[in-house]
């Protein structure tokens, strides 16, 4: 009940870069909303069920766990995919509550039969297949074998769809290799199309995909970091903008996050402000103290570099990121006191610090940091972000 921030999630905003993404999309693919990673730090529990209320009807996580905290927050009728981690008894128990995952190697494959088996129901699965990413995915070679096996356990194996994934589509350095991935996946597309069964939804496309390779948009694309008001890198706006004529950004930040000030102090000229002396007042300066530390988030790196927002200003962090609290520079904003609102991420009376921004001084990309956000602080909706 008493916590020192908080992350708020805009509806408006998630509306808004969802119909962004349905237009990208065209009339054809199915959406599915990745969700990982603590949906990417915006909390998936509150993000998921606020997306479903939106009209989501697919969310894709990594792993089990991360499906169960999901199916947690979800009403009856989204369909949950895991794309990576699920074995043991974590498969038994995605085959007996209907979660579709990923099969990408032979042992997954006898345990999804055996799975179903035991419980009585079919494993819902997605042939993933390697294209070159070499990360996971079943060899071009085997794919014969594998569609065999498919074939003969109708009962026990429900083949919701064919997948692999893109290694780097945000960037036109990668092109070589994207085309190259391409190609195999059509390769893998005809194999599974020989041996005479519906392979179920075809997938390869991820956010860069859906908005630099249109030709990898089949039957669903797996898109996250569009979602949350992010792009996959500064080359796929520019890109974008340019083949669009687009001046502004056309996605809305989802996420805002705010603390309050504690305390404030006056230090005076030649003080030291926090721990050592990294840094010293050189006049009189009025210093405010954030509960905000790398405990919370708020990265250790972002010493005498980061910014936070006060009264619509922006006030400088003056000395070393404790693991609890920062303290912060309100020399020139006048009026500030114990109780103010100060933004970390967001915007404040006109001013805004972005992920981006913030990223730049901690040197971490948006996904770094925002998954890095931890799980403690809540997450509430509201309509629209002041």
């Amino acid at each position: 009940m008493f916590h020192v921030s908080t992350i708020e999630l805009s509806a408006n905003a998630l509306r808004h870069n969802l119909a962004f993404i349905r237009r990208a999309l065209g009339p054809g693919p199915q959406l599915c909303t990745v969700v990982k990673g603590n949906a990417y730090g915006h909390g998936a529990g509150v993000f998921s069920a606020l997306a479903q209320e939106l009209g989501a009807p697919c969310f894709g996580v990594y792993s089990a766990s991360e499906a169960y905290e999901l199916k947690q927050h979800l009403k009856v009728g989204a369909t949950i995919y895991i794309m990576g981690d699920v074995d043991g008894p974590a498969l038994e128990w995605a085959v007996e509550h209907g979660i579709a995952f990923n099969v990408f190697e032979r042992n997954r494959l006898s345990q999804a039969i055996h799975a179903a088996k035991a419980v009585g129901k079919p494993a819902r699965i997605h042939l993933e297949v390697e294209t070159g990413m070499h990360r996971t995915g079943f060899p071009l070679a085997e794919l014969p074998a594998v569609m065999e096996v498919c074939r003969g356990y109708p009962q026990a194996l429900e083949l919701m769809g064919i997948c692999s994934h893109l290694a780097g589509a945000e960037s036109q350095a990668n092109r070589l290799r994207i085309d190259m991935q391409k190609a195999r996946f059509n390769e893998a597309l005809a194999i599974a199309g020989r041996h005479g069964r519906s392979v179920g939804l075809r997938h390869l496309a991820c956010s860069a995909g859906v908005l630099n390779e249109p030709d990898t948009l089949y039957d669903m694309a797996r898109v996250g970091i569009l979602h949350y008001g992010f792009w996959p890198n500064g080359e796929t706006y520019a890109r974008y903008a340019m083949a669009h004529g687009l001046t502004e950004d056309p996605l809305r930040r989802v996420i805002r996050w705010w603390s309050r000030v504690m305390a404030v102090a006056d230090v005076p000229a030649g003080g030291f402000v926090g721990y050592g002396n990294d840094f010293q007042a050189q006049t009189p300066a009025r210093i405010a103290t954030i509960p905000m530390g790398y405990a919370y988030g708020y990265a250790r790196s972002l010493s005498n570099h980061g910014h936070v927002l006060v009264r619509g200003k922006k006030a400088p962090v003056r000395g070393i990121v404790n693991m609890n609290c920062i303290t912060v520079d309100v020399t020139g904003i006048e009026g500030v006191e114990k109780g103010d609102e100060a933004v970390l991420i967001g915007s404040q009376g006109g001013n805004t610090i972005s992920v981006a921004s913030f990223g730049d001084l901690s040197d971490q990309l948006n996904y770094e940091l925002l998954t890095r956000l931890p799980h403690s602080i809540p997450r509430v909706v509201v309509e629209e972000h002041p």
